[in-house]
């Protein structure tokens, strides 16, 4: 459990640092202090790619994570004050809907608000329930005495500022993780616990092993650069998806043979569903079909290597999140395992 609960604590650092893509150097800040502690050189690519050689060795292998997230951007001040925003990633208005937020301007300066369809008072409009939930229908409201849109352009707000979700990060005694932007800040955080166990000397791969932290995931482009020329594997360290007649659920790891994007490598697939039988964990195997991943980016991209994808279950994917601590635990065992075979 030393190298779970490390890992734990990462994903909660990690998911109360906003980084939504676009603007993720907070996050590849902390990263990079993080791998630096722990003795490793993090190599931070033009886009803002994380990278740290953790050992040397054959057939190079890299984990990728993402720490870019779902969030959005102002579009436009509107005559009343109040902000109309464009979505940063893919999610359903309705899982914004009441949500705090930061809105972080070009000067520096924060404001907080709040997201809310047009018209949300059940005492007053008769259709606020049924209302449509879309960028049309919606707006931020400021909590700043604002009533025009010139008051809200002297605060400096302006179209192109970022707006951060507040992620309403709990772990609650029974170990479960409750927040936004588990996707993809939970296998962040394992990432890093492999990288302290290869320092504490308790991990000796048997290859090359190099870790990637992604930031343009959520838009498509992720992985499409920044990792060593002589990589012949990556596996995306993403999350599980719940639901419908997926058999992943928030204790497992999910270990993924087909997303949107087509099937991942039968080889690598298979070992690792090997290895999930032989360490007895508690594993599932499922078929994504609304899902890419950062090694789809890096395919797209024209590299030549071997994939694979797997990840913790996470439960309502791209809303407010859930998984457990059992989920972390066995998807950092399956990465081991894999890690030290020949």
């Amino acid at each position: 459990m030393e190298y779970t609960n490390y890992a734990i604590d990462q994903i909660l650092k990690l998911c109360k640092t906003p980084s939504p893509s676009g603007y993720t150097h907070r996050a590849t800040a902390y990263l990079q202090k993080e791998l630096a502690d722990l003795g490793f050189e993090a190599q931070l690519s033009r886009k803002g790619s994380v990278l740290a050689t953790l050992c040397e060795g054959a057939n190079p292998l890299v984990l990728a994570a993402h720490v870019d997230t779902l969030g959005a951007m102002v579009r436009a001040v509107k005559s009343n004050g109040r902000l109309r925003f464009t979505k940063i990633g893919t999610y359903w208005e309705n899982n914004i809907e009441n949500e705090n937020v930061i809105i972080h301007t070009r000067s520096g300066k924060e404001y907080t608000g709040t997201v809310y369809i047009n018209g949300p008072a059940a005492h007053v409009y008769k259709d606020a329930g049924s209302s449509k939930r879309d960028d049309e229908h919606m707006e931020i409201v400021l909590d700043e005495i604002v009533k025009s849109k010139e008051d809200t352009l002297k605060l400096g707000i302006a179209a192109g500022d970022f707006v951060f979700l507040d992620p309403r990060t709990i772990l609650t005694p029974s170990g479960f993780l409750k927040t936004r932007h588990l996707d993809d800040k939970a296998s962040a955080g394992i990432l890093l616990a492999l990288a302290k166990a290869v320092h504490d000397g308790k991990l000796k791969p048997t290859r090359k092993l190099s870790i990637l932290f992604t930031t343009y995931e959520e838009v498509g482009h992720g992985a499409a650069s920044g990792f060593p020329a002589d990589t012949a594997e990556m596996i995306s360290v993403d999350m599980g998806a719940v639901g419908d007649d997926l058999s992943t659920d928030e204790y497992r790891v999910s270990i993924c043979a087909k997303d949107s994007g087509g099937p991942y490598d039968w080889e690598v697939t298979d070992t690792l569903i090997r290895l999930a039988q032989e360490h007895d964990l508690q594993y599932a195997v499922d078929i994504y079909p609304y899902y890419g991943s950062d090694v789809e980016g890096a395919l797209r991209a024209g590299h030549d290597i071997k994939h694979g994808l797997i990840g913790p279950g996470v439960f309502a994917s791209h809303g407010y999140e859930r998984t457990h601590t059992q989920a972390i635990e066995n998807t950092l065992k399956l990465l081991e395992a894999y890690l030290q075979i020949s």
